[in-house]
């Protein structure tokens, strides 16, 4: 089941280790990295980016710190109150391998511990990762005001004078989900990454759904079965143009939805399985 939550992306820091770039635009596999965390929060209510505005793979509510450039404590004053749920989930917006799986694992932690006022990923060395994190929205408003009143604001703050007044429940990262962006050199092995074997596939057709609007669940498996049957049974160009002509049906089918690429694609890899029989038969 899923939570009911809002969520707060903080995408104004100065980014002085890339040299001034604007690293919520910097793109990995042809994905800008804030676009890429906005996938994987894409289930929360309402979704507050604290940046200056830009245009998004999904609709988002801007708003800044005032002055621009307080720091992450002070962003995440600004971006907590434009939000409603009783849960908060918080992220920096150059994660660029975060994924809902992840976020699910930290609502799912907050909801499993009655007693936790955050859900806070940890790296792989056991730091705490606040940026990527789940809150309970009441204490986090109080910690944030009485961090306001006995400093005379949030800007400059260290993170940690919040999060050390917060019980605390924590969540173990995966091998690459709280991995973060800070230098050419972190997007570099970013962009490395997903260009390995095990995961460029999935990456690609993830940036294509992106790209074209696309929200949709297909087994892959199904299209790259009925591509090579086409290619090894009728002729090579046959394997992109049968895809399409089964996304083009699915799509004047209905709703096009994941069932309907499915009949498609069995239709047409059985055609395809025939023109194979009968070049045997000729042989």
């Amino acid at each position: 089941m899923t939570i009911a939550h809002d969520a707060v992306v903080l995408a104004g820091g100065a980014a002085q280790r890339l040299g001034g770039a604007d690293k919520p635009g910097v793109r990995v596999g042809g994905r800008a990295l804030l676009d890429r965390v906005l996938a994987a929060c894409r289930g929360a209510g309402r979704t507050v980016v604290v940046g200056d505005p830009r245009p998004t793979v999904r609709p988002v509510r801007w708003t800044r710190e005032d002055p621009p450039g307080g720091g992450p404590l002070a962003a995440l004053g600004a971006g907590v109150a434009e939000t409603r749920a009783d849960v908060l989930l918080v992220l920096s917006a150059d994660l660029p391998f975060l994924d809902e799986d992840t976020v699910r694992r930290l609502l799912a932690a907050l909801a499993d511990d009655p007693g936790a006022e955050a859900a806070l990923l940890t790296d792989a060395g056991g730091r705490d990762q606040p940026l990527v994190a789940a809150y309970r929205s009441g204490p986090l408003r109080r910690g944030l005001d009485e961090l306001s009143r006995a400093h005379g604001g949030l800007t400059g703050l260290p993170l940690r004078f919040l999060t050390g007044n917060l019980h605390l429940t924590r969540v173990a990262a995966g091998p690459l989900a709280s991995f973060d962006c800070d230098t050419w050199e972190d997007i570099a092995t970013a962009r490395a990454r997903i260009r390995e074997h095990g995961t460029v596939l999935d990456e690609w057709i993830t940036a294509v759904k992106d790209e074209l609007g696309i929200e949709l669940d297909v087994d892959t498996g199904v299209l790259l079965d009925l591509a090579r049957d086409a290619a090894h049974g009728v002729a090579r160009p046959a394997a992109p143009l049968t895809t399409f002509l089964v996304g083009y049906a699915a799509a004047r089918a209905g709703e096009g939805g994941p069932e309907a690429v499915a009949e498609a694609a069995r239709k047409a890899a059985a055609l395809a399985q025939r023109w194979a029989a009968e070049q045997d038969e000729a042989g």
